[in-house]
Formats: C-alpha cells, sequence, structure tokens
C-alpha cells in the first residue's frame, strides 16, 4: 500500500510540473503598433509641418500641414498558415500627435508568426456609413455620393506650383469610386493590407511601424501636383495611383 501512495504522489508530481511547464511556455500578451514617419529616412514630426521643404520625386517641392490615416485588422499568420485576425481600428493623427500607438484589445499567444500585417483603411465590409462614433466626430467621413464610409488618409498641404506659386494640395484616399451620385460604382479595393514579415513574441510586444512619406509620391508613379493635386477623392484614376504607391510605404522599423 505504501509503495501504491508513492507511486501516486509521484505520478500527481509529474502531470502537474508539465502543466505547469507549458502554462509557463505559452501566454496570453499585449501587442502594441507604433508609428513613426520619415521623409527620405529623415524623422518628421508635426514640427516639421507647414514649411516647402519636402521635395517629391518629380521635383515638387511641397510642405505637409496634416497627416492622418486610419488602419484596421491586425493579423498574426502562424507557421502552419492559420492567421488570428485582431478586430479594431485606429485614426493615426501626426498633425495632434494623437493615436502614434495602438493596443488592441485582444490578445495574442506567445510563438513565432510567419508574419504580422494590418489593413490600410477599411475592407469593404467595415467601411460602413456612419457606423463609429469617434470618426464621425472626427470628420473622417466620405460623401455619400461616393460611396459613403471613411477615408483611408489625409494628406494636405501647399506645393509650388509650375508657376513658382505656393498653391495647396489634398491627397486623400478613399475607396475608388466612379459615376458619383446616388449609385456609385467602383472599379477596384483600394484598401490594401500591410505585410510586416515574420516576429516571434514571448512577451508584451511592441512592433514599431515606419511610414515613408515620400513613397505616397514616389513608386510606381512619379507623383506630379502640377497635375494631382485637389478633388481626387472623385477621381478614381488618381485613388487607383495611390493604392499602387501605397505599397512601398511602409515597413517595419524594428522590434523590441
Amino acid at each position: 500500500m505504501k509503495q501504491f501512495h508513492a507511486l501516486l504522489a509521484f505520478s500527481l508530481v509529474i502531470i502537474f510540473g508539465c502543466n505547469t511547464d507549458s502554462d509557463d511556455s505559452v501566454a496570453s500578451v499585449n501587442i502594441t503598433m507604433a508609428f513613426s514617419h520619415y521623409w527620405e529616412g529623415t524623422p518628421v514630426t508635426n514640427s516639421d509641418f507647414n514649411m516647402l521643404i519636402f521635395t517629391n520625386d518629380k521635383g515638387n517641392v511641397l510642405s505637409i500641414e496634416r497627416l492622418r490615416y486610419l488602419i484596421s485588422d491586425i493579423e498574426f499568420t502562424k507557421t502552419n498558415g492559420e492567421t488570428i485576425l485582431l478586430e479594431g481600428y485606429n485614426l493615426v493623427d501626426v498633425t495632434n500627435q494623437t493615436n502614434l500607438s495602438f493596443t488592441p484589445d485582444q490578445k495574442i499567444l506567445t510563438g513565432t508568426y510567419s508574419n504580422v500585417s494590418f489593413v490600410f483603411g477599411f475592407v469593404n465590409e467595415k467601411n460602413t456609413d456612419g457606423a463609429y462614433n469617434d470618426l464621425n466626430t472626427a470628420s473622417w467621413n466620405v460623401p455619400s455620393m461616393l460611396g459613403g464610409g471613411y477615408h483611408y488618409m489625409q494628406l494636405d498641404g501647399k506645393f509650388l506650383n509650375s508657376n513658382n506659386e505656393s498653391q495647396g494640395y489634398n491627397y486623400h484616399a478613399i475607396r475608388a469610386a466612379d459615376n458619383p451620385g446616388p449609385n456609385p460604382t467602383f472599379p477596384q479595393d483600394t484598401f490594401f493590407r500591410v505585410n510586416l514579415g515574420a516576429i516571434t513574441i514571448g512577451a508584451d510586444e511592441e512592433i514599431s511601424v515606419a511610414m515613408h512619406i515620400e513613397e505616397w509620391f514616389k513608386t510606381p508613379y512619379s507623383w506630379d501636383l502640377n497635375v494631382y493635386n485637389q478633388m481626387l477623392m472623385p477621381n478614381s484614376e488618381a485613388q487607383i495611383l495611390m493604392y499602387q504607391n501605397g505599397q512601398n510605404v511602409f515597413s517595419q522599423e524594428r522590434i523590441n
């Protein structure tokens, strides 16, 4: 009998010991995305705004007066291809230096992931007119004649035009729409998913994301502000060019 009790006690130690090890090795942790901004490798903050100090790929000299953009649906891809979607969105406002970091409500399990990504803007199913009170308050809405929903980005400022005169530009990214009016049509999706690459998470993690602002004007379309400067929201051709240039805008800066 003593032998039986000793064996039972030893078995329980082994079982609970293994369970404890398992709990220690896999945990739910918070992730935070922190956003920074650059022009040709030089950091940009709101202290650099309202000055004609930037030159784009086409040679246009320009300023930035407002920059804010929306990211949503952070997704982690496991090494077996399974994906984990963290619902939520964040309106990054560089002008007011607000929401420069975002921590979703959901946690993520520790481990190695083959990719982490987010959506620039909203996917169509979530781009619902008037659905988000905080975005309504921020005047982030798109007119119903262009399909409603919300902006993806507002980048505004001035540039020196071909007459060397200061002129305003409004580089606003939205869902591309044709036939403005009661029944607009949509030639193609212009939100896009930004892939940042692999990551190993062992504890609460900050993922640093860099926006390279010059790329909005650079690749593959060398943006001439004399051609495309204002009234770009109802211009589906301009929206598709923004979508194409946006593929090169974001990168993973570093992971702590």
